[in-house]
């Protein structure tokens, strides 16, 4: 097959260079349950642990059936290499940890999801990494926020619970000015989005959620775009420029592009060293159960879009919902973003603002009967949660407000089912949380 097929549908399924197994002819990817690989001589085993040469060690730093993800997975952000990691809070991780350590700091944006907030507030100090936080809503926020130690820039595409798209050209192009990658979390809008098309470095993803899209197997991944120069000025990028002694001196960002002949230093850089030295690899039984899913993405993609916005339709009229927070709800600048950015749809998730505050929101959770109240995105099923008493419940009030979580938040994570049962669903329990409200604050008048 021609690696010039750009169509998503094609490339989720053929994407990489596998085609069949060279042994057995088998065309699914197999499952290599295996930890290690043997050498061909002494010089093969020094060849390869020296990185003269690139090929299989151990199971915890590459494996075939990792690699044929990982290959698919770059081709259909448009990447040049990939890393898949045992979770998506360990692909955030190592973005940061592969260009910062400690006295150095990276800018983000204030809307992310509320593990990223907790990683960066608090896991990150810890290890001496600053996270500075700056308002997308303005990108020159970002520009504000650097000094001579900002070695990276943080977004996320479609973040919830704000589900305001991301300015990603605009804060990639201040970025490229000082040589600040940024890196972008693309886990709610695959096909939807493709960042490293409007600047970005680089791409991570919780492939747990609509990668995967069954809500069966864990894991992360980092796509590296192969387009920032990791060399232009080696005081900002020192990783990548200082030799590094765990490797006999090599300087990352000279020695990738001499032995493969591609600019992918960010993610050789994490394989060799991060990995090796953490150990979050993703098993090869969780890679196989990701392929499956990545090969229908495409398509449930559409179906969830599709049903997000009739659900959207919908609520916008319903007397109980003070408001919906979706992408094209937005006016103005923010508007503009999501048609700029987001070509096929506007993403599944889909916040609501509730009329009874926090009482309103347990009691809509527990009248679903269809939806699942899971913490999970990105399923087939239909899924709800009510953020400010789980997901955002380690926030303090302050990280609860700017993270836009309010007491009668919802997040509703639209599935593939039909429409017509999405809405019968949703009805009900509106219906049913409104007369339930109704009674409480009658109850507490007459108390």
């Amino acid at each position: 097959m021609s690696t010039k097929r750009q169509n998503p549908e094609t490339i989720a399924i053929h994407g990489g260079d596998y085609r069949s197994d060279p042994t057995t002819k088998a065309v699914a990817v197999p499952i290599y349950r295996t930890t290690s690989y043997l050498f061909d001589s002494t010089e093969h085993a020094a060849n390869l642990f020296g990185l003269k040469e690139f090929g299989n060690i151990y199971t915890r730093i590459m494996n075939p059936t990792n690699d044929a993800l990982e290959k698919r997975v770059a081709a259909l952000e448009g990447g040049l290499a990939c890393l898949t990691v045992s979770s998506g809070q360990t692909a955030s991780t190592f973005a940061i940890l592969n260009v910062a350590q400690a006295g150095d700091n990276i800018v983000s944006s204030t809307d992310l999801y509320g593990g990223t907030v907790s990683l960066f507030t608090h896991t990150l100090s810890k290890l001496g990494i600053e996270v500075r936080y700056a308002d997308p809503a303005d990108p020159k926020n970002f520009e504000k926020a650097i000094d001579d130690k900002t070695r990276a820039f943080y977004g996320e595409t479609l973040p919830n619970p704000y589900l305001r798209v991301f300015p990603i050209k605009e804060v990639s192009d201040i970025g490229r000015k000082y040589n600040i990658p940024l890196i972008m979390d693309n886990t709610a809008s695959p096909i939807l989005c493709k960042p490293l098309e409007h600047g970005a470095a680089v791409v991570v993803h919780s492939l747990t959620k609509y990668i995967g899209g069954h809500g069966t197997v864990v894991g992360g991944c980092l796509v590296d775009g192969g387009n920032f120069d990791w060399t232009a000025d080696p005081k900002r990028q020192p990783l990548f420029n200082e030799p590094d002694a765990s490797y006999g001196g090599v300087v990352w960002g000279k020695a990738v592009p001499e032995l493969t002949g591609a600019n992918v230093s960010f993610v050789v850089r994490a394989r060799v060293t991060l990995l090796r030295d953490l150990g979050s690899a993703l098993a090869p039984d969780n890679a196989f159960g990701i392929i499956q899913g990545l090969e229908t993405v495409a398509l449930r993609m559409k179906q969830h879009c599709s049903n997000a916005e009739k659900v959207v339709e919908y609520l916008a009229k319903h007397e109980s919902v003070a408001r919906v927070i979706y992408p094209n709800k937005y006016d103005g600048e923010i508007g503009e973003r999501a048609k700029k950015y987001l070509k096929g749809g506007n993403g599944a998730l889909v916040g609501i603002e509730l009329k009874g505050g926090i009482e309103a929101g347990k009691k809509f959770i527990e009248a679903l009967k269809m939806f699942y109240h899971v913490a999970n995105i990105g399923d087939a099923r239909s899924l709800a949660i009510h953020p400010a008493t789980t997901t955002h419940s380690q926030l303090n009030e302050k990280e609860l407000l700017a993270s836009g979580v309010t007491p009668g938040y919802v997040r509703l994570a639209i599935g593939i089912e039909h429409i017509d049962d999405i809405i019968e669903d949703l009805d009900q329990a509106l219906s049913r949380t409104s007369n339930n409200v109704e009674d409480i604050n009658k109850a507490k008048a007459v108390g």
